[in-house]
């Protein structure tokens, strides 16, 4: 990995970006964290996945724990696994603890992997899946032009928000906020309360 990589971001950091902008802000810019059962069995998924061990089985190479970097979008990571199949198709799988979601937020970590691997090793990567612990199956993704745009966008947001280290007010959904670990420290309903912004904010738009 680059010494010279102070302002990139983790990978994993788009995926909270994508879920929530704040969560994003609390965790990278201002380094609070907390554990609840769902981070816990995440992080313990993980940790049986990425050993790093390589091993092949029939035409497929399987590499775990793949070390990634992208100076064009300054990100740096780790991959769960790399399958590599026939005529070099690369294959990037993230493991996930939860079941597959409406949302892109998954997606757009995946893709940010492909997105690094194409960098790295000059190849296309045009397909990946993602491995949903509590349904025990896999969703495939394909990394066509809607979620590539999308995945771009998160990550100039997210390095947006990074320089300007100015944590924003909660999302609106609430339902999201129930289910995160950092819940009694970010205080949503409190923020939510508190119309003093939106005041200001009314003042100077008047």
């Amino acid at each position: 990995m680059s010494s010279d990589s102070d302002d990139y971001l983790m990978i994993s950091a788009l995926r909270h970006y994508a879920c929530c902008p704040r969560q994003f802000a609390l965790i990278h810019i201002e380094q609070v964290w907390d554990e609840n059962r769902f981070t816990a069995e995440g992080r313990l998924l993980h940790e049986r996945v990425d050993s790093g061990v390589m091993e092949q089985r029939g035409d497929v190479r399987y590499e775990r724990g793949v070390l990634l970097e992208s100076r064009r979008y300054r990100l740096k990571g780790k991959m769960d696994l790399l399958e590599i199949r026939q005529d070099d198709q690369y294959f990037p799988v993230e493991y996930k603890r939860g079941e597959p979601k409406v949302q892109d937020w998954d997606r757009i970590q995946l893709c940010v992997q492909a997105l690094c691997l194409e960098e790295m090793r000059s190849i296309t990567v045009t397909e990946g899946a993602i491995w949903y612990w509590k349904v025990r199956r896999r969703e495939n993704v394909t990394f066509d032009n809607k979620l590539r745009e999308e995945t771009c966008r998160v990550i100039e947001a997210a390095h947006q928000l990074q320089v300007s280290a100015i944590t924003p007010a909660p999302i609106k959904d609430k339902k999201r906020c129930r289910a995160c670990s950092l819940l009694d420290l970010c205080e949503p309903a409190l923020f939510r309360k508190d119309v003093t912004r939106e005041y200001i904010d009314q003042i100077f738009s008047a």
